[in-house]
C-alpha cells in the first residue's frame, strides 16, 4: 500500500487525482496541500474532491505534509514541480510528475535528483496515449521521408503552455523514426509568406478554444493519401487514472528516473 500526497489538491486536476487514488486498492490519500496563502489550506482534501470527509487536511506547501506519504503525485507548474522534486530528493520520497511545460535544464535537473528517489514523469499519463507514442514512431520509421509529418492539438482556453507537451513528445518520437531532430526541424508557426514546406520540416499547431479537455492529430500525407492517428480525450479523469497506477508502479522500485512506458511495459515494444 502507497500512502500518496496530492500537489494541488484543492484544484481541477488535484481534485480529480484524489477521486482516482480513493478509487485504487493499493493506494491511500493521506495528504494534500496548496500553495502558501491559497483559501483551500485547512480544508478536507476528500470533501472537496467529492468523495467524502477523509481526514486530510490540505496543508500550506509540500513542506507541511511531505511526512504524510510515500509518493507525491504533481500535476501543477513546472517550476513548482521542480521545487518539489528538490524536496523528495531530500526525503527520499517517491514521485508521479504530469505537470507539462519542463524545460531541457529542468529535465536534466531532475533526471540527476531522481538518482535519490524513483520517479515516473511523462508528459501524458492516459494509457492510450503512450500507446499512440509507440505507433507515430514506428509509423514515421515505416513511411519514411516520403510522408509529411504534421500535428495538430487542440486544449481548453485556460491551458497556459503551447504546444501541449504531449504533442512536443509525439513530435520527438516521429522525428526519431525517420532519424531526425525535433530542435532542428519542428515548425511551429506559418504566417504570411513562408514559401513551399521544406521537405523535413515536422509542424506542430495549436488551437485553444472552450473546454477541449484534449486533442492530438498526427497526419502522415503522402502523394494521394494520408494516414491520420488521433487521439480525443473525453474527460481529465484518464490522466489522474494513469498517474495512480504509476503512483502504484512506483512501490520498492529503485531510485532513477521512469516513464510511463515503464509502467505499461511498453519500453520493448
Amino acid at each position: 500500500m502507497m500512502n500518496v500526497i496530492v500537489a494541488g489538491a484543492a484544484g481541477r486536476m488535484g481534485r480529480r487525482i484524489g477521486v482516482m487514488v480513493d478509487r485504487h486498492p493499493d493506494l491511500l490519500y493521506t495528504g494534500g496541500f496548496e500553495a502558501p496563502g491559497s483559501p483551500a489550506i485547512g480544508s478536507d482534501a476528500g470533501e472537496l474532491a467529492g468523495i467524502g470527509r477523509n481526514g486530510v487536511q490540505i496543508g500550506a506547501g509540500l513542506e507541511s505534509v511531505i511526512d504524510q506519504g510515500d509518493v507525491i503525485i504533481d500535476f501543477t507548474h513546472h517550476a513548482a514541480t521542480m521545487t518539489f522534486a528538490r524536496l523528495a530528493a531530500r526525503h527520499g520520497k517517491a514521485m508521479v510528475i504530469g505537470t507539462t511545460g519542463l524545460t531541457g535544464d529542468e529535465l536534466a535537473e531532475l533526471a540527476e535528483l531522481a538518482t535519490a528517489f524513483p520517479c515516473v514523469q511523462a508528459p501524458n499519463m492516459s494509457v492510450c496515449v503512450n500507446v499512440l507514442f509507440k505507433l507515430v514512431k514506428k509509423t514515421a520509421a515505416i513511411l519514411g521521408d516520403a510522408y509529411d509529418i504534421e500535428i495538430i492539438e487542440a486544449h481548453h482556453n485556460q491551458k497556459k503552455d503551447a504546444p501541449s507537451g504531449t504533442a512536443l513528445k509525439l513530435g520527438e518520437l516521429a522525428a526519431e523514426g525517420v532519424g531526425r531532430r525535433l530542435t532542428e526541424v519542428g515548425v511551429y508557426e506559418r504566417s504570411g509568406m513562408v514559401g513551399v514546406r521544406k521537405p523535413h520540416e515536422i509542424g506542430i499547431q495549436s488551437i485553444r478554444a472552450a473546454d477541449i479537455v484534449g486533442e492530438h492529430t498526427v497526419f502522415f500525407a503522402g502523394p494521394g493519401e494520408r494516414l491520420e492517428l488521433t487521439h480525443r480525450a473525453h474527460t481529465r479523469d484518464h490522466f489522474a487514472r494513469g498517474a495512480t497506477v504509476a503512483a502504484a508502479w512506483l512501490e520498492n522500485r529503485p531510485n532513477g528516473l521512469y516513464t510511463m512506458f515503464d509502467v505499461l511495459g511498453l519500453q520493448d515494444l
